[in-house]
């Protein structure tokens, strides 16, 4: 499946890491279908971020529809290029 980005705006990205936020990890995931991420990070205000987590819930804030974690990739080619090209910053996941 190939997901027409268009839609998605840095102001609906914002309102995924605000649910985020608001939530909890476990809620959000469990919310809208996606698992913690392993490789790479959304970091905004000194926080990180599930990259493909976000993108795919900013994806549903502007479609109004959902898609599941294996509609779209999460690796470089995939919600970090896509959330670099919106002018987020995505690094690679460094362990804790």
């Amino acid at each position: 499946m190939t997901v027409n980005w268009d839609p998605v705006t840095p102001e609906q990205v914002r309102r995924a890491i605000e649910e985020y936020d608001r939530l909890g990890a476990t809620a959000f995931f469990a919310a809208h279908g996606y698992a913690p991420t392993t490789t790479y990070d959304l970091v905004w205000e000194e926080r990180r971020y599930p990259p493909k987590a976000i993108l795919g819930t900013a994806y549903e804030f502007a479609t109004g529809a959902r898609l599941a974690s294996g509609d779209f990739e999460g690796g470089r080619s995939g919600a970090v290029r896509v959330l670099g090209g919106l002018g987020f910053d995505v690094r690679p996941r460094r362990d804790s």
